[in-house]
Order: structure tokens, then sequence, then C-alpha cells
């Protein structure tokens, strides 16, 4: 089988080139604007990256997408600051970008596996999200947050449409705030464009206050990276065709803590490190307000909890890392990451 994953550097794209590299005899051609993730899969046999911008290098999408069995456009911005501070930005790489390569997968009948998001759901009022009942609810137009669910959902839409017309086979994925090594760059969080995991481990290196928007009552359930390419590796493979034409959420609903839980646990863990231990200072926890962290544009979402039942049944798949091993993993990984770094 070849593979062509676009945005091969990032967090999910990294970790799913280690898995076919080393459990598959898969090619995998790979694009990003750098390499720096992927140290594991750089002169592998079956490996080929470009270093390049999918809004740049498009002559080299199009001949991989009309080579390759699956390809899965992994490329997208998808940090809350920047859909408030940057949201044209956010649209034309999040949906434009990507709509030229899902109609290239129509056009050269290449199945499409497209990662979604948990934040279509937006602020929907069911206990538990499912893929196919949940009413997805989004905010009024000048609250920017929601111009990337507004982005992904619209894109969900459009492959719905080709695949029910039965131009195009594909399976999109929802994942649920996957976290483990290679999360984010450090320096990304420096900047404030990082995701809340990183941002508290930048918090506690620094010995800077760990800011809770709001109270950090949001609840979010944290999926521990391994598990979700395990069901990614599933749908990948598609025995039978059991993934074709479904959305599968990819998450951990047992592994749910609000983002002030969240900080306490990431806090008493950097504190047990065997670097930090002895440190004396740590990060305080603050409160602050979403107007003076985000800006108005921002909107929040109270809880954001997956139903799992179609991942379960299709895919015989389950998550099995806790929240406690999943975040140790995590910041033992960044930690290793700072002692070379100038954080």
């Amino acid at each position: 089988m070849k593979i062509l994953i676009l945005g091969v550097n990032g967090f999910i794209g990294n970790a799913l080139v280690r898995r076919i590299l080393h459990t598959t005899d898969w090619d995998v051609y790979g694009m990003d604007l750098y390499s720096n993730k992927l140290d594991h899969a750089l002169g592998h046999p079956r490996f080929r990256f470009l270093e390049g911008d999918i809004a740049i290098n498009k002559e080299w999408i199009e001949y991989h997408i009309k080579k390759c069995d699956v390809a899965l456009p992994l490329v997208a911005i998808a940090t809350p600051m920047a859909y408030v501070k940057k949201p044209l930005t956010v649209f034309e790489l999040d949906f434009e970008e990507n709509l030229r390569v899902v109609r290239q997968c129509v056009q050269y009948g290449t199945r499409i596996i497209f990662p979604s998001t948990s934040e279509v759901y937006g602020m929907c009022a069911d206990p538990e999200f499912s893929e196919d009942d949940s009413t997805l609810v989004l905010g009024p137009i000048h609250k920017q947050r929601w111009i990337y669910s507004c982005s992904k959902q619209l894109l969900d839409r459009v492959i719905w449409a080709y695949g029910q017309e039965g131009k195009l086979q594909f399976s999109m994925i929802r994942p649920f705030n996957w976290i483990g090594p290679k999360l984010d760059d450090l320096d990304a969080a420096k900047e404030g464009s990082s995701r809340v995991v990183t941002q508290f481990i930048l918090n506690l290196l620094q010995r800077e206050p760990i800011k809770l928007v709001d109270g950090g009552f949001q609840k979010r359930c944290f999926t521990y990276v391994e598990d979700g390419i395990d069901a990614l590796m599933a749908i990948i493979q598609n025995p039978g065709g059991i993934a074709d034409g479904q959305i599968f959420n990819i998450g951990n609903p047992d592994n749910e803590a609000s983002v002030k839980e969240l900080a306490y646990l990431l806090r008493d863990l950097f504190v047990q490190h065997p670097d930090h231990r002895h440190d004396g200072v740590y990060s305080e926890i603050v409160e602050t307000r979403h107007e003076d962290y985000y800006g108005k544009g921002y909107q929040d979402i109270v809880s954001r909890k997956p139903s799992i039942e179609k991942a379960r049944q299709l895919l015989g798949w389950e998550p099995k890392t806790d929240l406690g091993t999943s975040l140790k993993i995590t910041l033992d990984a960044f930690l290793e990451e700072a002692k070379g770094s100038a954080v």
C-alpha cells in the first residue's frame, strides 16, 4: 500500500509514520514545512519526504494523490489563539487548501482519510457526542473561535456529499484532545500558539503562572496518541470496507478532566520529576478572563465528551492508557526535549 501524508511532521503525522514503518510493509510519501520530528523516519527506504508547503508544492501533491492508494491531509492550524488572531489564515489553510486535496482525490479515485475535529460539535448539549446524531452548534459570527470548527465542518459535508454521489471513498476521524510526545514545539508555546498541555508544561519550566481561562472549569477528554494511532491504523487497513463512509470519534471518555484539574495534575507530576523535585519554586495557578487571554473573539465549550461506540463496534478499538500515564509520558518527553533547548 502507498500512503500520502500531508503534514507528516505534525503530531499525528510523525506518530503515524513511526507506526507504519515499524509494523507494515507500506510505502509512505510525506510532505511538511519541517522535518524536526521525523528523525525516526528520515533515511528509511520506505519513506520519501519533501520539505514543502501545501499552498506551493501543488504539482507534487497532485502527482502523489494520483500515485497513492490513501491520502491523509493532516495539514491544519489547530490552536485557539490562531482562530481568534488570524481567522482568515485558518480558513485559507484549513478549508481552501484542503478542499483542493479532496477534489483531487475525487478526480483520481484515491481514498481519503480526513481529520475532522471534535470542535465541530461546538456547544452541543449532549452528554456524549455522537458522530451521526449530535447537533453541531456554533456561536455567533463575531466569535471568531468558531472559524476552525466551521471550516472543518464544511469540509466534512463536502466529503460526505462526494461519497453519497459515489465519487469518493472516504473515512473521517474526530480526535478528542490527543496528547503525547511531540504534541507541539516548545517554541510554539512561547508564542501562545500551542495546545493547553504544552502551554502548561512551558509555564512550569519557566516558573510562570499557569493561567486558567475563566476558571478552567471546561472539561475535556484526553487521549494518548498511541491509542489514537491504533484506531487510525485500523481505519487505514479497512478490512472488508468497514470504515468506508464512516465518521469516527477517537477519544477516551474515561480520561475526562477539567482544565483546572489538568493544571494541578501536571504541576504535581512536574514537582515529582527527578530533575525538578528540588526546584523549590513552582508555577502558581491563577485565573484569568478569556477577554484578557484570547481577546473578544473567543468562546468556549463547557464539556466535550465522545461516544466511541462506533469505533468499538466497527474497529474493535478501545483506548487503553489512563490520564495519569498519558500526562506523565507527555511531560517526561517534553522535559527531555527541553534539556537540549534554551527553555
